[in-house]
This record gives structure tokens, C-alpha cells and sequence, in this order.
């Protein structure tokens, strides 16, 4: 009935990443254009950078979509919080390699298997690209690990390519110490911005669109105004507050989404609602500051009089 209601095939803010879904910002398709030409480039090491909710997962999708599969054998780690053995286990894995029992195997037979394997599909004309996300969550000693990945090398040319995606904190885990060597591997970095004020109505449209979609607008001006500004132009919060804008129009019997309804949206949203109460205590304490500094500078000049 809901999507009947607004003319729909699909749910177009549903915030698990579809690629028919990926939407050609200037941030995103700058950070896919780079993308593809460093793996064509057959480059070693990329980064993708990006806050939570910015669409690293999506782009790593859709970037793994637009590989031909008779050139590019591709290895896709979504969690790689691993101690280092598990991840060599969980690549072979991807590689097509049978996953060894838990105990029967050391990681340097592992890594070896490993590295026999990325030659072997190297030999049949396959080039190996390895796509780890979420990589602010792997411990030091995995990422000082991914190191000897970095290893496997011809004369001219690295044997396989590894793509990282992460939260900014990836950066002060790259700049420990130990993983310095890994950090100057590195050789393409992009990173991920919100959408801008004039993107963010063109990133409606598209969903709506793919959705199946096809009647006039869907959000008013104040709503979108509104939407805007809570959301900050995050793709997966503006998913989550217009999505629960329109089930708020759908159950008022509209079949237009109003200011109202973002309202509501907010309110049930504990990320958002967070992020304004935050917000308003530090608004609240830089108007007290200010008070006292004024209080005090007044006390100052009457006791000089």
C-alpha cells in the first residue's frame, strides 16, 4: 500500500547500499573516475577516506560492479576486524583457495598459499584487487600485516592491488609508528564529502526516479530546506530522516511530504536529535560565556570609575 500510495517499484531510501542507487556527486564520481584509473594503472596501495555515512560501501560496490570479471579477480573483506592469520584466511578464501581448519595452519603457510595463488591467477591473465572496508577498525598488527600483501611484485609490476576504505580515524591508525612503511605504500588517496545544497535535490530525485517514481515533486521547499540542514548533507542520514518523512506522510494520507513531516522524522531520530541537542548545550554555554564576559568587563569599568 506504501508504495502504491506514492506511485513506487521500490523503496528509494532504504539505506542498504543498492548500486542501481549510487548517485554521480562531484565527491563520489571524482573518487570513482580516481579509482578506476589507479587499478587500471595496476597501482599497489588506494585509500578512500570518508565520515560515517558518506558512501564508502557503495562506491567499493559499485567500483567492484564495473570490473570486467574476465580481467579482474576481486577479493571484498566487509569487516576485516581480523588478527592477521584470519584475514590471510578469509583473502584466500575470496582467492578460491580452500579455507583451512582453525589450528591447521600457521600464517606464513597461509601467506604462502596465498601468494602462490594471486601468481597462479596472475599466469592465467587475472589481476587481483583486494577491497577492504571499514578499515578503522582493524587492529595495528593486521594493518602492519597487509605490508607483506605489498610484497607480491614482478619487475614491473605489483602482483595484486589492495583498496581501503575507512573513517577519518583510519588516518591516526596509519600514522602509528608501526605502519609507517604500509603508509608511504599508499599511492592514491580521495576523500568523501557531503552532498552540497544543490546536489542534495538532484540525489532526491535520482532515488525517487530509480524507484519508479514519476509524478511531480515529492518534497516540498520547506521540507527539503529543513532536510537539508538536519541532515548536514550525509546521503545515509538524508536515507533515514526522508524516508521516515514520507511513512509520516503516507500515514497522514498526504501524497505530498511537508515541513511537518521532516519534523517528525527528526524527532524519531536519535542521531539527528543528538546532534541538536549537542548543538543547542554549546549555543546555551557560549551565551552564558558571553554574559559573564560582558558582566565582567562592566564590573571592571564601574570599580575603575
Amino acid at each position: 500500500m506504501y508504495l502504491e500510495h506514492f506511485g513506487l517499484k521500490d523503496f528509494p531510501f532504504a539505506i542498504t547500499p543498492g548500486t542501481q542507487y549510487f548517485f554521480a556527486s562531484q565527491s563520489s564520481q571524482e573518487a570513482f573516475n580516481t579509482l578506476q584509473v589507479a587499478v587500471m594503472m595496476g597501482e599497489g596501495f588506494m585509500k578512500v577516506t570518508g565520515e560515517v555515512g558518506t558512501g564508502k560501501t557503495l562506491l567499493c560496490r559499485k567500483l567492484i560492479g564495473s570490473l570486467d570479471p574476465q580481467i579482474y579477480q576481486v577479493a571484498y573483506i566487509l569487516n576485516p576486524y581480523l588478527e592477521p592469520l584470519a584475514l590471510f584466511v578469509e583473502l584466500a578464501a575470496e582467492l578460491g583457495l580452500e579455507r583451512p581448519r582453525a589450528g591447521d595452519a600457521t600464517q606464513h603457510q597461509v601467506l604462502d598459499a596465498l601468494t602462490q595463488r594471486v601468481i597462479e591467477l596472475n599466469q592465467a591473465g587475472k589481476r587481483v584487487v583486494i577491497c577492504l572496508d571499514e578499515v578503522q577498525a582493524m587492529p595495528i598488527e593486521t594493518l602492519e600485516a597487509l605490508r607483506l600483501l605489498s610484497n607480491l611484485e614482478t619487475e614491473s609490476r605489483k602482483l595484486l592491488q589492495v583498496i581501503i576504505f575507512g573513517q577519518p580515524e583510519l588516518e591516526e591508525r596509519l600514522n602509528h609508528p608501526s605502519v609507517r612503511q604500509l603508509r608511504q605504500r599508499i599511492t592514491f588517496h580521495y576523500q568523501l564529502k557531503p552532498l552540497s545544497q544543490e546536489e542534495l535535490t538532484y540525489y532526491i530525485q535520482h532515488r525517487l526516479a530509480v524507484a519508479g517514481y514519476s509524478r511531480g515533486r515529492l518534497f516540498t521547499a520547506q521540507a527539503m530546506r529543513r532536510l537539508a540542514r538536519e541532515s548536514h548533507r550525509i546521503p545515509r542520514l538524508v536515507n533515514i530522516l526522508a524516508n521516515k518523512a514520507m511513512l509520516s506522510a503516507y500515514g497522514k494520507g498526504k501524497r505530498l511530504v511537508g515541513l511537518d513531516d521532516i519534523k517528525s522524522a527528526v524527532a524519531d531520530t536519535d542521531s539527528v536529535g543528538k546532534s541538536r541537542g549537542g548543538n543547542m548545550i554549546k549555543w546555551a554555554l557560549a551565551i552564558l560565556l558571553l554574559a559573564a564576559i560582558v558582566a565582567a568587563g562592566s564590573y571592571f569599568w564601574m570599580y575603575r570609575i
